[in-house]
């Protein structure tokens, strides 16, 4: 590469394949390829998964038994034979010249093929527990790696592939190999200088050379923090500006928010708002006083009162000569939605000139694929024609027969449950003029840097505080045959108060392969001649039923007909029964943290002290971890927190995450001051040069590693 030359792009980097590079033949370069590394930037991204400190490299002579070490040898005598259970066992020695280490390997018979063919004077570097066996020091199944004779130095390991055939050694002469071709023109650094210095980041080309030759542990930790934020602010310009870029080029609708509609609304209810509802309605009708499109989240915790926040803006849309939508997921939860709508708005009235009076009632209705043929023929008649004001349904809502007058207000509730175009075609129903307002709505808290990184384009309105006089649900995790009987005995005492119960199962059939409960199985075991809830009036309910069986089945649990209901996760969200007092979750351990914490919230929500058990003994930690925490905390906010840090990010990003900007480094656990540190920075940028032109480099960036699809999904969603 020709001196002068300016610094070498991103994109120049993902213009060059490895297999331009020393080392890197046809069948190393096929290699890379199936472990996903075809270009520069594909391996400069490829970031050791850890490092090895040989300038504090333990000695053989000096280990103490119980403590975990690295130690560096070269390999001895191998060995291997089989154990009583026919199984092979290998041992391998490991001299440094101050005493010997026996490194033993069950039923990896390979590692004889792979250490025996060093050639003498090859070092091997051994990560493990140091035990003791007939007096000798000994690991069992440690960590290998074959990094040759560098002594005294940080040693980066990278990601293996037996499968590819790609080994640490040899992916780190080929990143030293990238670097020293690089070096002469360095990689050029796109972070405005205000920003590098506020933050005291090194520049974008020791801190790629730092994170993979590191000459000391501080500079791999000062590279991380710079490539970390590199990532995050990549993600944050890109959501900022599509969110600016809708404010200013989207025309919305600029509703009237001073009508008396949402205030009489309020006067007829028979408790005072939380503070925090009043403050997420304040934030959403602020947005849909302005005339652009509002794009919002609505967070808030199990029962703590989201439906009439969403009413209410739905409410603003109405006094203004608009109407409301609200899509559910499922036809239970569309008709519980239907109901408590119904019952809260009563016999509210809105204008009509058309009648005697000068008005009417507030028209409401429910549009699920259940609906008989002439209901839904009324529904769409009062839909096209401005009758019907708010609308609760499922996808049915989007159907092409829909036509709405005007539509101004669209919620939809529990949204990951739905597709991104199912939710776009929702908002695309409005009368073309304008694209009507949006609100979105969970259950299930988001932690704070998952929200601003997944649903960054979106503002955020939190309600983080329950209705007073709720009374705490008391969880616990019965261990044992003894604990488990007196789960249900406490189930029969309950119905013998006349209240109800909650069996949620993880399976509607029986699977002896996965060793779980099912719905139809436990529903047998618990009502036949001797069961555990024998004489109890039990239900049944999971998806396989027919929708006149569900329906039944729910109307019957909802009047008290029936004692106990058995079911699959049907029932996480959507069944309010104020007089249910008890959830007893079987195999609790096969369920996620949310979803723990949603069917908790299915008790709770009536004036009696109620009761979750969580029955089953986890197969492993994580599962364990899950039960102890949902004990522990009622506050899904708090056990959102929980669930990042035991499952990490990847689960959250979900489907956002299509290209190639995959937080490579960056964690929403870990780099959570990060997330809010790019954020302001790609704020501030942007305030001053809207579009990034000024700002070229980054923008190419973009481009280049948030894929389109990925643009596509944030438009969208």
């Amino acid at each position: 590469m020709p001196a002068g030359d300016p610094p070498l792009t991103l994109r120049d980097l993902d213009d060059i394949g490895v297999d331009r590079l020393k080392g890197a033949g046809p069948k190393t370069a096929r290699a890379l390829a199936a472990a996903g590394i075809a270009t520069l930037l594909d391996l400069l991204q490829h970031y050791p998964r850890r490092y090895h400190d040989r300038t504090r490299q333990a000695r053989i002579d000096e280990l103490a038994l119980g403590e975990e070490v690295t130690v560096a040898g070269e390999i001895g005598r191998i060995s291997t034979r089989k154990t009583r259970s026919s199984r092979p066992l290998t041992t391998v020695e490991l001299l440094d010249g101050t005493g010997r280490l026996e490194l033993v390997f069950f039923n990896q018979q390979w590692r004889e093929r792979q250490l025996g063919r060093l050639p003498p004077g090859r070092v091997a570097l051994v990560h493990g527990k140091v035990a003791s066996y007939r007096g000798a020091r000994q690991m069992a199944n440690p960590v290998v790696d074959l990094v040759g004779d560098k002594t005294g130095r940080i040693i980066p390991v990278y990601p293996q592939s037996e499968k590819a055939g790609i080994h640490t050694g040899e992916t780190a002469a080929l990143v030293a190999e990238a670097l020293r071709r690089c070096a002469p023109r360095g990689i050029a650094d796109p972070l405005p200088p205000s920003v590098r210095s506020l933050h005291g980041f090194v520049d974008r080309h020791r801190a790629v050379e730092a994170i993979h030759r590191p000459e000391a542990m501080n500079d791999k930790e000062e590279a991380r923090r710079r490539l970390v934020f590199d990532e995050l602010l990549r993600v944050q310009l890109e959501l900022v500006r599509r969110k600016r870029r809708l404010e200013s080029s989207t025309a919305g609708i600029a509703h009237g928010v001073d009508g008396n509609l949402v205030r009489r609304f309020h006067q007829r209810l028979p408790f005072a708002l939380t503070e925090a509802q009043r403050r997420a309605i304040a934030e959403i009708q602020a947005d849909l006083a302005r005339p652009h499109p509002m794009h919002r989240l609505l967070q808030g915790d199990v029962g703590a009162g989201k439906t009439l926040v969403a009413l209410s803006a739905l409410l603003s849309g109405v006094q203004g000569g608009c109407q409301g939508a609200i899509m559910a997921p499922t036809e239970v939860l569309a008709e519980q939605h239907h109901a408590t709508v119904a019952a809260m708005l009563g016999d509210l009235t809105v204008p009509d000139p058309a009648t005697l009076t000068g008005e009417r009632p507030l028209g409401v209705e429910l549009l699920t694929n259940a609906a008989s043929a002439a209901d839904r023929r009324r529904i769409l008649t009062g839909l096209a024609g401005g009758g019907v004001d708010i609308v609760v349904g499922t996808h049915a809502l989007i159907q092409e027969a829909v036509r709405y007058r005007s539509l101004g207000v669209v919620v939809i509730d529990e949204q990951h449950r739905f597709g991104v175009e199912q939710r776009a075609a929702l908002r695309d129903k409005g009368d073309g003029a304008a694209v009507p307002d949006l609100l979105v709505m969970t259950a299930t808290p988001i932690p704070r840097t998952a929200a601003m990184t997944v649903y960054g384009d979106l503002d955020v309105s939190t309600i983080d505080e329950l209705p007073p006089g709720r009374i705490p649900i008391e969880t616990s995790w019965p261990r044992g045959p003894m604990e488990e009987a007196a789960v249900w005995e406490s189930v029969r005492s309950e119905a013998a108060e006349g209240r109800q119960a909650y069996v949620v199962c993880p399976l509607i059939e029986e699977s002896d392969g996965l060793g779980v409960r099912s719905a139809e199985e436990t529903y047998h075991r618990l009502t036949s001649a001797g069961g555990e809830l024998a004489g109890l009036r039990v239900g049944l309910l999971h998806g396989r039923l027919s929708r006149a069986d569900k329906e039944m089945t729910t109307e019957l649990f909802r009047s008290g007909a029936l004692d106990v209901l058995v079911a699959t996760t049907v029932i996480e969200v959507g069944v309010d029964v104020p007089n249910a007092t008890v959830m007893v979750v079987l195999d609790a351990g096969r369920f996620g943290i949310a979803q723990l914490h949603q069917l908790r919230g299915r008790v709770g929500r009536g004036s009696h002290r109620s009761y979750c058990h969580l029955v089953g003994d986890p197969a492993t930690a994580e599962g364990q971890a899950r039960l102890e925490a949902i004990v522990a905390s009622a506050d899904g906010f708090e056990l959102a927190e929980v669930d990042l840090e035991l499952r990490g990010e990847g689960t959250i990003m979900g489907e956002r995450q299509k290209g190639r900007n995959d937080l490579r480094l960056a964690s929403l656990r870990r780099d959570k001051e990060w997330v809010q540190a790019a954020r302001d920075a790609a704020e501030g940028i942007l305030d001053a040069d809207p579009e990034l032109a000024g700002h070229r480099g980054l923008a190419d960036e973009i481009d280049l590693l948030l894929a389109s699809d990925d643009t596509e999904y944030l438009l969208k969603s």
